[in-house]
């Protein structure tokens, strides 16, 4: 029973609400339904969050405002200072093509500058090297290519002009290339610059320009010893025979001297003071022969025996011991006699016991005389050269028959012409 009023109680219909609107006799009622009521709480609610939210917006508008300014103002300062950091960064990299643009140009002035003393250097060693084969020095075939002739038939420095054309092509092509910095910073900053590539083709030509410079100057001190050698050798056979050069009075022979001042150069050029060296020691080499040449070494007679030599023998007319001063060279008369040696003529006639004789000074107290001439060809005062005809052979004086009678004096003093005549044999190597 219990369980029943319980079920009819649970199953009961809950009445419903209405709503009477009365106006004069019109009356109206609406039924007041639950969703309704749920649908104006609902409404009743949203109202109520709308008003509160409203309410707070009001209160932290000005909040909101100011940290959305704030966070814009930040962002803008974070703009500006990247923008500011890719200026500076746009700056480092301008900056720096134009530090290596300047370095490059230095680097090409400098080869321009070694390329112009090359050039100089060429026209000096070219003078040097003809006058070195000249004198008989030549170059080794090992150091040909130093000294290898160019296209216009003159000597040209192998590898120094080409290898700097090289260098400047190879730069302006670098420079024709400009890196796009704005685009690419990070790279460009990697990315190896002009400068360093002009560092290391400098490097590399100034390499070339040494290598080529020791095999330069290996060849020029190897000229200046073969020609100090063989000047020292002409001297020590000159000395030998009693002719001591004395190189400053040769110098001054020459007579006076000036000039504008010029600054002594540096002692570290060592390519130019090689080329000073050469050139002193050519000079010297050519002083040297010079001073032989005028020297009375060379033969009177080619060809011909001595009938009789130097030094005590019996005199053919007297029948006893006499001085022979000089040497006899057999002879038909008419047959040219050479003099020996370049010099002056300073006797061309009679002279008691020699008969037509001739005599040469030759410098540095040496004199020679031929006798007996049949007939004298040159003149007091005449210049003579080794090998030029100045008389013809003969028989005058005190003479038994056709003969040349030679005769070499220093000082005044009759010595033996075999010592010039040896040594002339000698000098032939040196003098050719």
């Amino acid at each position: 029973m219990a369980q029943r009023a319980e079920n009819r109680v649970f199953g009961k219909r809950q009445a419903n609400h209405v709503l009477i609107l009365a106006s004069g006799e019109q009356i109206r009622h609406m039924t007041i339904r639950p969703w309704m009521i749920a649908i104006g709480l609902s409404a009743a609610c949203m109202a109520l969050v709308g008003y509160l939210g409203a309410t707070s917006y009001l209160v932290v508008r000005d909040d909101l405002i100011g940290a959305t300014m704030a966070r814009q103002a930040r962002m803008q300062h974070d703009y500006e200072d990247r923008i500011a950091a890719l200026r500076a960064q746009l700056d480092r990299i301008t900056s720096r093509q134009l530090l290596d643009q300047q370095v490059v140009e230095k680097k090409v002035e400098k080869l321009l500058e070694q390329q112009d003393a090359i050039f100089s250097r060429h026209g000096k060693l070219g003078s040097l090297l003809d006058r070195a084969q000249q004198s008989g020095i030549e170059p080794s075939a090992s150091d040909a290519p130093a000294f290898a002739p160019g296209s216009d038939g003159k000597r040209a420095d192998a590898g120094g002009a080409s290898a700097i054309s090289r260098l400047l092509a190879k730069s302006d092509t670098a420079d024709a290339q400009p890196a796009n910095a704005s685009s690419n910073l990070a790279t460009a900053t990697l990315r190896e610059g002009a400068a360093d590539r002009a560092d290391r083709m400098f490097s590399k030509v100034t390499l070339s320009l040494k290598t080529l410079e020791n095999q330069q100057l290996n060849k020029v001190a190897s000229l200046t010893t073969d020609a100090s050698n063989t000047a020292d050798a002409i001297t020590s056979i000159l000395a030998h025979n009693g002719v001591d050069i004395d190189e400053t009075a040769e110098e001054d022979k020459k007579g006076g001297v000036g000039g504008p001042y010029v600054a002594p150069r540096l002692a570290g050029d060592r390519f130019d003071q090689s080329l000073d060296d050469l050139d002193a020691a050519l000079t010297r080499l050519e002083n040297v022969r010079d001073t032989a040449r005028a020297l009375p070494f060379a033969n009177p007679a080619p060809g011909e025996p001595i009938t009789s030599r130097f030094g005590n023998r019996i005199d053919p007319f007297l029948g006893r011991l006499a001085l022979h001063s000089g040497i006899d060279f057999a002879a038909q008369t008419g047959d040219g006699v050479k003099t020996t040696g370049t010099g002056k003529v300073t006797i061309a006639g009679v002279i008691n016991g020699y008969g037509n004789m001739v005599e040469i000074d030759h410098g540095y107290g040496i004199a020679t005389r031929y006798g007996h001439l049949s007939k004298i060809l040159v003149s007091v005062g005449d210049e003579v050269r080794a090998g030029d005809i100045i008389g013809r052979a003969g028989s005058t004086g005190r003479s038994t028959g056709p003969h040349i009678h030679y005769e070499v004096r220093r000082n005044g003093q009759p010595i033996d012409p075999m010592h010039f005549l040896n040594a002339g044999m000698k000098l032939t190597t040196y003098l050719e």
